[in-house]
């Protein structure tokens, strides 16, 4: 039994040995995979979003209809949709319209927002305000309007046109614009 044992890994030893194991091209270490930056139609970012969100203490359904997103160049994503806000108060159903969720820290109007999830909303004075799940105010900056904007829905993001990288998240003709921090 020795003798089969040892005659076994000999047999092994010289199959494997390196003139006759064919040579594997080595290839060199490559960095992440990056891929092209890409706005997310409701559709697809209807598929990632849950059906319903948590803010200030109670669940809302989405609607995913109204639903966007961005996939940047690092694979992180920034997904908002509209909210059912009917069950809140009014004076945070006011401000409560949208369920902000970012994977990347952005810049939004001159704020730094760290990733995280969010509430945000479109309010009067053409301000944008971004809360937390607390439903605690973070920061408001002014919107503007965009009149040339031929097809104004509910909520879609577009890319801003004469800044590369940058994106612009409307409500109706209503925007503010946003990209990803620098670090």
């Amino acid at each position: 039994m020795t003798r089969n044992l040892l005659s076994a890994a000999l047999f092994l030893a010289h199959s494997l040995s390196p003139a006759t194991v064919p040579a594997q091209p080595q290839t060199p270490p490559s960095s992440a995979a990056t891929t092209a930056p890409a706005i997310l139609n409701a559709a697809e970012a209807g598929k990632i979003l849950p059906p319903s969100v948590y803010f200030r203490g109670q669940s809302a359904p989405i609607q995913a209809r109204n639903s966007a997103g961005v996939r940047f160049s690092n694979d992180s994503l920034m997904l908002v949709t509209l909210v059912d806000n009917s069950g809140y108060a009014s004076q945070v159903a006011q401000k409560y319209q949208a369920y902000f969720i970012t994977e990347a820290a952005l810049a939004i109007a001159g704020h730094r927002l760290p990733a995280g999830a969010y509430g945000v909303g479109f309010i009067e004075g053409d301000n944008f305000i971004v809360m937390d799940l607390g439903g605690h105010d973070l920061f408001t900056a002014h919107s503007n309007k965009d009149a040339a904007l031929r097809r104004p829905t509910p909520l879609q993001i577009l890319p801003d046109p004469g800044t590369p990288g940058a994106y612009r998240l409307f409500a109706g003709r209503t925007f503010i614009p946003f990209t990803l921090a620098t670090p």
